[in-house]
């Protein structure tokens, strides 16, 4: 009796693992053709919106499947997404259960961390990579590219960190020198001013001395009047009583000289007169025997 229910158990436990398996095998084979589909109109239409739903719908209906996120993330990688591209091959390495699938994984992550010039990250990748399968020859070319590149990459670093502080230093002696130059126009401008101050100040004294030597003093302008008054004062008295003379006669003085140059006038002519005649006359020679 117990043998039989033994048997019955087994029996049981039996279908329920072959059912099990079967509908582990319906999802396998679902998924594989959503990424099919996927591959198909990706291949032949070029139609990456519909390859990228039947990956999603793929890795809806088995999340273990590394073929779907891995061709996902190629379809990324091909269209430029490289942020995408790193996020599925990172899931892809994840749930990969061979060395294979996730040598491929890591190599093409690698070309999607060089296309975004990080180049630290691809080596890494590319490591991880060779780790699952060292004999693959152009995943060693690709590392020694990364290696190059991120050893020229930290040289540019330093060349241009070198030249922005050059470029600072420079930027800071200008600031220093037009610093200079502005205090120099500002005591130049101070002089200038003090300067002006100085002739403006020596115009006005100047300009006051003139108009006072114009003006005169009230007081000498005075003095000199009662001066004159004096002088006038001292004159002989026959000088007061002489009559003024009148605006257009002739004093006696002036007449009397007027009268004494015509005669001597007068008495020139008559001597040229009688010198001509003289000159004129034949002189008559005596003899004396």
């Amino acid at each position: 009796m117990k043998d039989l229910l033994i048997i019955l158990l087994c029996f049981q436990f039996g279908i329920g693992f072959s059912q099990e398996e079967e509908d582990r095998a319906e999802i396998v084979a679902e998924a594989n053709r959503f990424v099919a589909t996927g591959n198909e109109v990706l291949v032949k239409d070029g139609n990456f919106p519909k390859a990228e739903g039947e990956y999603r719908k793929a890795i809806s209906k088995n999340p273990v499947d590394t073929k779907a996120k891995y061709n996902l993330a190629n379809a990324y990688y091909n269209t430029e997404k490289y942020d995408e591209a790193t996020q599925r091959y990172t899931e892809a390495v994840k749930i990969a259960e061979s060395k294979a699938e996730k040598h491929k994984a890591f190599h093409n992550q690698g070309n999607t961390y060089m296309e975004q010039k990080k180049y630290k990250e691809a080596v890494e990748a590319y490591k991880n990579a060779l780790r699952n399968n060292s004999k693959d020859d152009e995943t060693r070319y690709n590392l020694a590219l990364a290696k190059q590149l991120l050893e020229k990459q930290k040289n540019e670093d330093k060349g241009g960190d070198k030249d922005n502080k050059d470029e600072n230093k420079d930027k800071n002696n200008e600031n220093k020198d037009q610093e200079g130059d502005n205090k120099e126009d500002k005591k130049e401008g101070e002089d200038d001013k003090e300067k002006k101050g100085d002739e403006g100040e020596d115009k006005k004294d100047q300009k006051g001395e003139d108009e006072k030597d114009e003006k005169g003093d009230p007081k000498d302008e005075g003095k000199d009047k009662k001066e004159d008054k004096k002088e006038g004062d001292g004159k002989p008295e026959e000088q007061k009583k002489q009559p003024q003379q009148v605006q257009g006669q002739l004093s006696p003085q002036q007449v009397k000289s007027l009268l004494e140059a015509m005669n001597n006038e007068e008495k020139k002519v008559q001597d040229k007169i009688n010198a001509k005649k003289a000159k004129g006359a034949k002189t008559k020679t005596e003899k004396d025997w």
